[in-house]
């Protein structure tokens, strides 16, 4: 019986062995919880492009856009927990969602497994062209003359697009008027056509409209400048000291996926993080790759969680 159990044992421990190094053995699903041509989404794309490359086998992005982030993250959530479904989640539906959404239908500690922390991104505040403000300074003064005369967009309610304005209104004592939309790039656009003011972009999407003229930036929400941008000032030096804002964002799997598949995907995804064409992509946009592992990326997670729920709290932030 002891001869029995022990062969039992080596032919489950094989099993599970040739199940890791089989995977994935089919496509794989990518969920981007916001819609194309935002941060989340180029980001995702990236990622699942080189991750197809190295397996060999498709990994699809599905963009499921909603309520913020979360409907898409509450459909990760619920999927087999076998590896074949990962999403990419941020600072908005992981962090802050637990403060803004009482009903929410999933436990970013809970029902989510963490595979990596990818990126720290900072933030740029931009503006249409034609507003006065040379920088964030000029901005901060302009809406203390003139209380709730700016308008600022973001990608949806309770976002970090949206809390990083919140946080400056409160800190610089200044009113502005919020105007959330489904996703960065309804926002971007309406910018562009001067149907707002502001926007508090991650720098991917932004970026190359800053360099061709069609945004202008103000300031940055890093605690430093940023090589792609050396001559835009920080909001901590334009006059709000302490002032810090940066999005993040991070792959997860449904909670519950095997150990040794968690143990692939995060060797995976880190290596493709590593290539230099990935690393100079997300350095020229202002990304500082993480790389973390499940481990460190999971504690991170529940530190983030009351540090921005506070932030809900003090601006009173609410949801439709």
């Amino acid at each position: 019986m002891k001869r029995l159990s022990c062969f039992l044992f080596l032919m489950l421990a094989a099993s599970a062995a040739v199940a890791a190094d089989a995977y994935p053995n089919k496509p794989v699903r990518w969920v981007v919880p916001f819609p194309p041509g935002g941060g989340t989404d180029l980001i995702s794309r990236t990622i699942a492009a080189k991750l197809s490359e190295l397996w060999g086998t498709q990994v699809v992005a599905d963009n499921r856009p909603g309520g913020g982030g979360t409907l898409g993250m509450g459909i990760a959530a619920k999927m087999p927990a076998d590896g074949y479904a990962i999403v990419l989640g941020q600072a908005s539906n992981v962090a802050v969602a637990p403060a803004l959404y009482p009903k929410l239908n999933y436990d970013p500690v809970k029902d989510l497994q963490p595979i990596t922390n990818v990126i720290a991104a900072p933030l740029v505040i931009v503006s249409h062209p034609s507003f006065p403000a040379k920088n964030a300074k000029e901005m901060i003064a302009y809406a203390r003359a003139k209380p709730d005369a700016l308008t600022f967009g973001s990608p949806g309610n309770g976002t970090i697009g949206h809390l990083s304005m919140e946080l400056l209104k409160t800190m610089a004592g200044v009113k502005m008027l919020h105007i959330p939309y489904k996703g960065a790039t309804l926002a971007i656009t309406e910018l562009i056509g001067g149907q707002i003011v502001l926007y508090a972009s991650s720098m991917p999407p932004a970026l190359p409209l800053i360099q061709a003229g069609k945004l202008k930036a103000l300031g940055v929400t890093t605690p430093k400048r940023l090589g792609p941008l050396p001559n835009v000032p920080t909001i901590a030096e334009s006059g709000v000291a302490g002032y810090e804002a940066v999005n993040w964002y991070g792959v997860f799997v449904p909670a519950g996926a095997p150990k040794d598949i968690v143990a692939k995907l995060h060797a995976d995804v880190v290596r493709v993080l590593k290539q230099p064409d990935v690393k100079e992509r997300f350095a020229g946009e202002g990304g500082e790759i993480v790389a973390d592992t499940p481990e460190e990326f999971g504690a991170f997670v529940r530190k983030e969680i009351p540090k921005w729920s506070k932030v809900v709290k003090e601006a009173a932030v609410k949801v439709d």
